[in-house]
């Protein structure tokens, strides 16, 4: 034969197998009605290994045996999502344990960040809040989250991410293990400035205080003079020490929000090398509440210690069509070598995409949770 009567005959099996398709999706619309009037579970994972193992059985060869494996794999894949779609339109799954509101209300809350007056924390909290609140400020992260969990804050101002540095990875654990979910977000750009006392020259400086990640982002500002370095756990820390030790020696890299708040002097802007530097901050909160007009969700999950099983997690987002945006991994305490993912993607806890998509990931996937639509 030539290739094109082997292509005709191609055609003609593709065919049949698109009826095919079409005929055992129509079964599972059948059965996905038969688990709402009898409050079944979507997804079997015995039994679908069972079956593939039984089909794996009638191939030919090897070579054969994981396509039919794979085949079979995303043709389950779709009659579950057919099934979870069906299921969530006629509301047999209940509803997600969150509320929407019109407002946050950002007057008159009690608001915490981590740091010192002066922070990046606080600039973030003051752009996105205004001044008709009520703040303070804390020695850690935890100690943020621990604030607005027993109820001392309404809300938590915290960095998540460096658009030159990555991730917060310690915030993401606390995101996890806390109870308290994103509502806002905030991004700040990072301009760093040497600051010192009023008066202070250049030739005078022989200690730099700031954050680790801040000197590494000014090393090449830094590496034009032969000063010494000593690392902060805050940037505000730096500038409010430089305030206190009153010594001209001494200068810190920090944020023109830092200088002012402690009367010091700016002797040269924009130190970091990145000029196009910025941090993202979310405002978290331990009520399960979402802005109604709210377009980005973070949600968590873990996924069981084999081949193929993110893929089959992501698949959700492909078939519900969502964008999603980012994904994280973070190593599980005490369970080498597995993680736990991190993902924002495009979307409303409102829209009925996402709802399907969260309802798959549920079933499906290990100890999920939503972190927040913002």
């Amino acid at each position: 034969m030539d290739l094109s009567e082997l292509r005709t005959q191609i055609d003609a099996i593709d065919q049949q197998m698109v009826d095919l398709y079409q005929q055992r999706m129509n079964i599972s619309k059948q059965v996905a009605e038969y688990k709402i009037e009898n409050g079944r579970k979507v997804y079997d994972r015995a039994r679908e290994e069972e079956k593939i193992e039984k089909l794996r059985g009638l191939a030919a060869n090897d070579f054969n045996r994981r396509g039919i494996e794979e085949l079979f794999s995303q043709i389950m894949s779709m009659s579950r999502k057919l099934q979870y779609q069906l299921l969530t339109e006629s509301g047999a799954l209940g509803k997600l344990p969150f509320i929407g509101v019109e407002e946050l209300g950002k007057e008159n809350v009690r608001v915490v960040f981590q740091g010192a007056e002066g922070s990046y924390s606080q600039a973030a909290m003051k752009s996105y809040f205004g001044d008709a609140i009520s703040s303070y400020h804390v020695e850690s992260f935890r100690d943020a989250m621990e604030a607005i969990e027993e109820g001392a804050a309404d809300f938590a101002v915290l960095p998540i991410e460096n658009s030159t540095a990555g991730i917060v990875s310690e915030i993401y654990d606390l995101l996890v293990e806390f109870e308290n979910y994103i509502v806002g977000e905030q991004i700040i750009r990072i301009e760093h400035c040497l600051m010192a006392l009023p008066g202070t020259t250049m030739d005078e400086i022989r200690t730099v205080y700031s954050h680790p990640q801040s000197l590494m982002q000014s090393a090449r500002f830094l590496q034009e003079h032969s000063w010494e370095q000593i690392s902060m756990k805050n940037n505000a820390f730096a500038a409010r020490k430089i305030r206190d030790d009153q010594d001209h020696s001494k200068a810190a890299i920090a944020s023109a929000y830092a200088a002012e708040t402690y009367g010091l002097e700016i002797l040269e802007r924009g130190v970091n090398q990145a000029s196009n530097n910025s941090t993202r901050f979310i405002i978290v909160t331990n009520q399960k509440i979402f802005r109604k007009d709210a377009s980005k969700i973070s949600i968590c999950f873990e996924v069981p210690h084999e081949s193929g099983s993110l893929y089959q997690m992501l698949s959700h987002f492909i078939y519900n069509n969502l964008n999603m945006t980012k994904i994280e991994s973070r190593p599980i305490e005490d369970r080498s070598w597995e993680y736990r993912f991190f993902i924002d993607f495009e979307g409303n806890l409102n829209d009925a995409a996402v709802k399907n998509a969260l309802r798959g990931l549920r079933e499906e996937a290990r100890n999920m949770k939503i972190l927040g639509n913002y």
